[in-house]
């Protein structure tokens, strides 16, 4: 066996876990191409409560998301995981009996109050190993991609025969689905990776957030999931006034989204490849912004708007897909779970705020007001992001040693240190763990495991 593949049960967690993860964001994702169309006949149907609806689960999220993972740590990854999971059903089923906008939102909080991304994320790395768990988190960042671009489909096919009542139904049997995946498909194997890659960290948040850095990175999820959700206020009622029935919008989405992924993917390869991550990074900000402007100013013609949203998409992916990768290679040593807890945070009070946000930008300036709007809100995270470092180089590696006390620590801190392309050296003693943030260009991670190993 190859050392630099998964093993069989690295394989199944992978694919177990990104299945879980799928659904959950295919029942939170889905109502959004739809809601603001096919919720018209709720009690009390507004702009504004179509935006608090649509984001209430981002509130209960952001806030939740990293006291779940720190129980995680405490009581066991599973546990936390069910519990998730079936708070996400009940918020399913609450939102499907609901007649009214408000009890939709209220189920849609509840779906929130799930918050289980903390704890799948530390399950997938207490059963991999510390050298094939970027692949296993790359595996689960791509289902939710995968899970948006179906909901983008799933939700427009699927109203019209169903309605949003079925929807919900769905989403429900679908977290449980996920509690059956969980037991009976991801290995049951006792171990657990170190805290600093996995959960956050109490003592360091306050420093992480105030990192220049993270916090650019945190602005920009945070702008990305705000836009994200405004828009989906005003597209799906744009596109019915451009005589696209609603049950056929999947007609403009499932082709913009196919080759919106066409044209990431080697966006993604050039930008890795070519060191060009910040360059690219940069340029899809403005790409968006440029998108967004762009449906500002069509009203008539669907073949434009089929342009502005594939233009959209593929910006949106890239990021999607670049941000966490960023923030993963910027974050101090021994401190991801805790750079990781704080931009969940970011992204998921982005969502809740562009609910709230769209639904009363869409009262006071109209569908149009709203792009443009939105397209200003990019331009300000262009000028955020300016300064950000060229993550390219960076890289976190995170070894296990036998390390007897203080002293001993401190002399193969030393000895690391010094060790071309070191850029930083965290020991945790009492986790027999080992974090060096390096400069993957010119350090040889084999000099650093002999080292460690003849210590």
């Amino acid at each position: 066996m190859q050392v630099d593949a998964l093993n069989p049960l690295e394989k199944r967690t992978a694919i177990s876990l990104s299945l879980v993860f799928a659904l959950r964001m295919l029942g939170l994702f889905m109502i959004m191409p739809v809601f603001a169309i096919y919720g018209q006949d709720l009690v009390g149907y507004s702009p504004m409560w179509v935006g608090l609806a649509i984001g209430a689960y981002g509130l209960t999220q952001a806030l939740l998301q990293i006291p779940a993972g720190m129980l995680s740590d405490k009581f066991g990854r599973r546990p936390v995981i069910y519990f998730g999971l079936f708070i996400f059903a009940m918020g399913s089923l609450v939102a499907g009996f609901s007649e009214s906008v408000y009890g939709v939102t209220a189920g849609r909080a509840l779906q929130g109050a799930g918050a289980i991304a903390s704890a799948v994320l530390a399950l997938a790395a207490d059963v991999t190993r510390e050298e094939q768990r970027p692949k296993v988190m790359g595996m689960i960042g791509v289902s939710i991609g995968l899970a948006f671009a179906v909901s983008m489909v799933a939700g427009p096919m699927l109203a019209p025969i169903i309605g949003l009542q079925g929807l919900f139904f769905i989403t429900a049997l679908g977290a449980l689905a996920g509690i059956a995946i969980v037991h009976f498909m991801v290995p049951h194997i006792v171990s657990k990776a170190p805290r600093g890659e996995t959960v956050a960290i109490p003592a360091l948040l306050g420093a992480l957030a105030k990192d220049p850095q993270l916090l650019r990175l945190n602005l920009g999820i945070f702008i990305l999931h705000m836009a994200l959700t405004a828009m989906f206020i005003a597209l799906p009622l744009q596109l019915q006034t451009m005589q696209l029935a609603p049950e056929i919008h999947w007609h403009l989405y499932l082709p913009a989204l196919l080759f919106s992924f066409l044209l990431m993917v080697p966006m993604l390869i050039i930008a890795a490849k070519k060191e060009l991550n910040r360059q690219f990074y940069l340029f899809s900000i403005l790409l968006m912004a440029v998108s967004l402007l762009a449906m500002a100013l069509t009203e008539h013609s669907l073949l434009i708007m089929f342009f502005c949203v594939l233009l959209y998409f593929t910006a949106f992916n890239f990021l999607e897909a670049s941000l966490p990768a960023f923030i993963s290679m910027l974050s101090p040593a021994g401190a991801k779970g805790s750079a990781m807890g704080i931009y969940s945070t970011y992204q998921f009070l982005g969502a809740f705020s562009g609910g709230i946000l769209g639904g009363l930008s869409y009262k006071l300036l109209g569908n149009s007001g709203l792009f443009i709007f939105l397209a200003c809100l990019m331009l300000i995270w262009f000028f955020i992001s300016w300064g950000m470092q060229n993550p390219s180089k960076i890289r976190t590696h995170t070894l296990t040693a036998s390390i007897d006390d203080e002293p001993h620590a401190t002399q193969l801190t030393e000895q690391l240190i010094t060790l071309d392309g070191v850029l930083e050296v965290v020991i945790i003693i009492e986790e027999q763990t080992v974090y060096i943030k390096v400069d993957n260009k010119i350090f040889t991670l084999q000099t650093a495991k002999q080292i460690l190993a003849i210590s």
